[in-house]
């Protein structure tokens, strides 16, 4: 969270919110210049992305090879072949990356192959979003030290829906991204695939005759991810153990039905990887009528893994406190991964810049990061980053309402909150954050303690609450004033407790926000 310097007063309220405190004055606030019809605010300490994103600092990126650029973005760990690096630019791929259904939503991790996807695509090569309907029964052993749970059919299959839904999202809305950042590009065909669909028809013996005699089991033994699970105590299943196979068969089906010859992957595909390029290889050799071209240019397979992005401490990047950071909005709102990357650590955040944005390299090094280290407690870096991956994710905009919202809720001494607020401002600011809870007004003539309402609207029990109240913990309004019932009599009143009668901010501690709209 960003540095708090919260206004808290110590006075009971017993009074309404009067027009002063809505008409407060602090600093200026300045237009978002954008390419969007509608211009949301944000301050002016966050530079203009028109600032950011001129046409010609993307000159340098474009220039270099794409594979190269990709490296020096931190979004290439390691490539089945330098050829990659010496390519003409004139080369078109067709590449492509999985994901297994093993939750309804892809979290930041899987966000990394993703914008390999995005970075070629917006360059005019096509890209497929491939979904394991059908290699996610069985279950992949990479990187894992003990066999997943069995998921119900039912569950995969809703998951399966749900995660095309976010690749074919992610990659259109990248492109949305692209053009509000003056990225001149090229956009190539966005294909979603469910392996479901040629798995299905696929016989087991039928399989094995006609492509067992290619696959290699010396091969299969000799990968990480075999060795490490055959050498721990829980050893591994035969279904975990023919994953490689299908994953390099659905290469396969793709090289032939689109012509897909690149293949993004985590560091733990690294062996599946191979094996598609593996099998590939050996049935253009054996079977090089089913191939129109065999040339090394239109026809030879490649792979690339990308880095797995840890913290300094050496978690993975995107758990909070044992949670992923999940780019489906009802997992984790734009408000909370505007927060999240708000976090970000110093060390981090031109790594983070460079994987999660199309901002210029040239911007990030010599602008964004030389202002940021000119006061990195103003955050500038942080800010801009927060705002980008919000926009990316969650759509143009939505990244400066969440940042709207942040100075709303934590003003600070370098970023005080300067606005004329009103409910109905505020409610369209919170409405798409994912924090905003509606929750039906009581009669008016009925007598309801303000102490349940507010168990009501947070979750807690009114124990909770009234404990809360007598330890000074609990907030209210638009000048966080401490609340102060010690008999627990004071009623709820829509006059008194909320803005213009309609919407009731709460605040626990230092950090938790409840923002309530009465209807």
């Amino acid at each position: 969270m960003l540095r708090h310097s919260v206004r808290v007063g110590s006075r009971r309220l017993n009074g309404s919110l009067t027009k002063g405190i809505l008409n407060s004055k602090f600093s200026k606030f300045a237009r978002f210049q954008s390419n969007t019809t509608e211009q949301p605010e944000t301050v002016t300490i966050v530079p203009a992305i028109s600032k950011l994103t001129p046409r010609e600092s993307y000159d340098k990126d474009l220039e270099a090879s794409l594979v190269s650029l990709l490296k020096s973005r931190h979004l290439i760990e390691a490539t089945s072949s330098d050829d990659l690096f010496e390519l003409p630019s004139t080369q078109k791929f067709t590449l492509y990356c999985g994901a297994d259904p093993s939750a309804p939503s892809l979290h930041l991790g899987n966000l990394l192959p993703l914008m390999v996807l995005l970075q070629f695509n917006l360059r005019g090569h096509d890209v497929v979003g491939l979904v394991g309907g059908a290699t996610g029964a069985v279950g992949d052993p990479s990187g894992r030290t003990s066999e997943r749970a069995q998921m119900l059919e039912k569950d995969r299959v809703d998951n399966v829906s749900k995660i095309e839904s976010q690749i074919k999202g992610f990659l259109e809305n990248g492109i949305t991204y692209a053009i509000s950042r003056n990225f001149p590009l090229q956009p190539g065909k966005i294909i979603i695939e469910n392996n479901y669909n040629w798995w299905k028809s696929i016989g087991m013996l039928d399989f094995l005759s006609t492509y067992g005699r290619y696959i290699r089991i010396s091969s299969m033994l000799s990968r990480d991810s075999i060795q490490s699970r055959l050498q721990s105590q829980g050893g591994l299943g035969f279904n975990e153990f023919t994953y490689q196979i299908l994953q390099a068969y659905d290469f396969w089906h793709l090289h032939k039905t689109h012509k897909v010859n690149l293949q993004i992957g985590g560091n733990d595909q690294w062996g599946n990887i191979t094996a598609g390029i593996d099998l590939i290889s050996r049935l253009q050799r054996q079977q090089s009528e089913e191939v129109e071209n065999t040339s090394k240019t239109s026809s030879s397979a490649y792979g690339m893994t990308v880095p797995l992005l840890t913290t300094p401490s050496g978690e993975k990047f995107g758990k909070s406190a044992g949670n992923a950071v999940f780019i489906d909005k009802s997992m984790t709102s734009p408000y909370q991964l505007f927060q999240y990357f708000i976090n970000t650590p110093d060390e981090m955040v031109s790594k983070l810049l460079k994987i999660f944005t199309l901002l210029p390299t040239e911007i990030i090094d010599t602008e964004i990061m030389v202002e940021h280290e000119s006061d990195p407690g103003l955050r500038i870096a942080q800010r801009i980053l927060a705002r980008e991956v919000v926009d990316l994710i969650h759509g143009i905009g939505m990244g400066d309402k969440m940042a709207y919202i942040t100075s709303f809720l934590f003003p600070t001494p370098d970023q005080p909150f300067d606005d004329h607020i009103s409910a109905n401002k505020l409610i369209e600011n919170f409405d798409k954050s994912g924090i905003l809870l509606r929750v039906k007004a009581p009669p008016a003539e009925e007598e309801i303690k303000l102490s349940t309402i507010l168990a009501k609207v947070t979750g807690k029990s009114r124990r909770e609450i009234k404990t809360l109240i007598r330890s000074g913990g609990l907030y209210l309004g638009l000048e966080r004033d401490k609340f102060e019932d010690p008999e627990d009599v004071v009623l709820f009143d829509k006059e008194n407790h909320l803005i213009d009668g309609k919407l009731l901010l709460v605040r626990i501690g230092k950090q938790n926000y409840y923002v309530v709209e009465f209807y």
